[in-house]
């Protein structure tokens, strides 16, 4: 009897054990394509793409003197240890999770969500090779395949075009459910075309220096099919909200400055001396870009080492050194790597645009949780205004259609326009409004005043390179935010020029595309690290040494 009960035991517990198997081979919490929600997915890919701009965006913006680089030299800054991150969240992210929803969207007659996913993942390997030069593509996204080889640049490139058409028939076509919940544009397909259109302006214009002609005529077709980003409406940029936690919706850079003991970003003492000082008064967006903690400069060498110290030699007379104005603008200069002394609640911080953080309205007082904006800022991938300053380099460097003074006189405006706006849309309207009524400042007169004085000084210019230099500096200027396209515009242009020296009088070669993330290095056989800073992405055939 015993033995009979233990065999019919074990019978049952064979069949128990089996049934177990089957069940772990499907996970319930694991993703599938049999039970991804597409919207919900659509939005994680949105979300991954404004960590992946943020991320590529940061370095960038200190290269190009828009924020501090903390590190002495220039093979520091870029460190392989810095874009593993970066690496992950477009590769393991987005380009995985749009190649599991294209076929979804599309299979259900959703091409609206499919022309999202291809517009975003041309974006992605643009910025890929615009930072890293060759890299996987063809090979990568593939679970059979733990070594995937690099790509020539030019050749992602032309699979991003490729995508980029691809994506404006999906807007074309008619979809059985529009994209109602697209955090970007509310699934507008006209919207979406028409930053389609805009990436191809950038690719083209990146390629201008590699392929004139071709790029003469591809920018030429798109400026007649109309269809570039062109009104406030149209504006590529990613909103952030104000809730703390659960989840944090904040811009980043406002979430690592406004706290109770600030700190935070060091603000570009080259940037903030350019537009306080360049024109002979300050730029209008200056008070909307940065927040002066303290409005007096500082005299201790405690707080501030460097106020004791000489201009370094290799300095020249007009370059900033230490203070970039007599009124309390707080930064750091090029490469400087000092340790951090507690002036975490004087240094100055983002401003309400676009970080969503304070109007500067001369209160002087440290920046705290919540203050200002409350964090609902936005990361301007794609404005209007850039449009604009990218036709204006088109006219003057390949002859396109338009006249590159009306272009950049159109760009200057549209960027103060979108500023203010912005700004506006905060908390701190009131307060804005108060402080100009306060002191007779009258926006309009002060964006006239300034588009009078750049355009008199394009029409005084007396060589294209020149005249390329005013528009490269007020492209810079309306940049604020957007490292990928400021470090674009560095080396496709070399502009502006005359930006200010490292400290270290020998930092090393300027970065012409960053090291492999160490990630892509150790874990891939086919991975093999460039010997140094100095190779160039495809599209850059500028001298060695332009850069600084």
């Amino acid at each position: 009897m015993i033995k009979k009960l233990g065999t019919i035991l074990l019978a049952l517990c064979m069949v128990v054990l089996s049934s177990c198997e089957l069940d772990l081979l499907d996970n319930p919490n694991a993703v599938t394509t049999s039970n991804t929600d597409i919207n919900y997915l659509l939005n994680q890919i949105e979300i991954s793409y404004a960590g992946h701009f943020n991320s590529l965006s940061d370095p960038g913006m200190r290269l190009t003197r828009m924020l501090n680089q903390g590190s002495a030299i220039y093979d520091n800054a870029v460190s392989p240890a810095n874009y593993d991150g970066a690496w992950s969240t477009a590769y393991a992210g987005i380009l995985t999770d749009v190649k599991t929803l294209i076929p979804l969207a599309e299979a259900g007659e959703l091409f609206v969500h499919a022309g999202i996913a291809r517009t975003l993942r041309a974006s992605v390997l643009v910025n890929l090779v615009d930072v890293f030069g060759d890299v996987p593509y063809t090979e990568a996204i593939d679970a059979a395949n733990f070594n995937p080889k690099v790509d020539n640049g030019a050749s992602i490139y032309k699979t991003a075009l490729e995508e980029l058409d691809k994506a404006i028939a999906n807007f074309a076509a008619t979809s059985k459910a529009g994209a109602s919940n697209d955090l970007m544009y509310a699934g507008s397909t006209d919207s979406w075309t028409r930053f389609a259109n805009t990436l191809k302006l950038k690719i083209y214009l990146n390629q201008r220096l590699t392929d004139a002609a071709g790029s003469t005529a591809a920018i030429n077709a798109l400026i007649a099919g109309g269809k570039l980003i062109s009104t406030a409406t149209q504006n590529f940029a990613y909103k952030y909200g104000t809730n703390l936690t659960n989840p944090d919706t904040r811009h980043p850079r406002y979430g690592g400055q406004y706290s109770p003991t600030g700190g935070g970003d060091y603000q570009s003492n080259s940037y903030m001396g350019t537009m306080y000082a360049a024109k002979g008064f300050p730029d209008p967006r200056m008070r909307f870009y940065f927040y002066r903690q303290t409005i007096k400069n500082p005299t201790d060498v405690n707080a501030l080492r460097c106020i004791t110290n000489s201009k370094p030699a290799h300095y020249s007379s007009t370059d900033v050194y230490c203070l970039p104005t007599t009124v309390g603008y707080w930064g750091r200069d090029h490469l400087s790597n000092e340790g951090i002394p507690p002036d975490g609640l004087l240094r100055t911080a983002w401003g309400v645009y676009p970080a969503g953080g304070l109007y500067d309205n001369d209160a002087g007082v440290p920046v705290s949780l919540g203050a200002g904006g409350g964090g609902a800022g936005i990361h301007p991938i794609m404005m209007r205004s850039f449009v604009d300053f990218m036709l204006a380099e088109s006219a003057l460097t390949l002859g396109t259609t338009g006249v590159a003074k009306d272009l950049l006189k159109s760009a200057i405006e549209k960027s103060m326009a979108d500023v203010r706006t912005v700004a506006l849309g905060t908390n701190e309207s009131s307060k804005i409004a108060t402080f100009e009524a306060a002191n007779n400042i009258v926006w309009a007169t002060e964006v006239t005043k300034y588009v009078t004085k750049v355009l008199a000084d394009y029409d005084a210019a007396t060589t294209t390179d020149a005249k390329l230099n005013i528009i490269g500096t007020e492209y810079w200027l309306a940049l604020h935010g957007n490292g990928i396209e400021a470090y674009n515009l560095y080396r496709r242009t070399g502009k502006p020029a005359n930006q200010q020296p490292a400290l270290d009088p020998n930092p090393g070669a300027f970065p012409r595309s960053f090291y492999y993330p160490s990630s892509f290095i150790t874990r891939n056989s086919s991975a093999v690290q460039k010997k140094d800073l100095t190779t160039p992405v495809f599209w850059d055939n500028n001298p060695s040494g332009l850069l600084k």
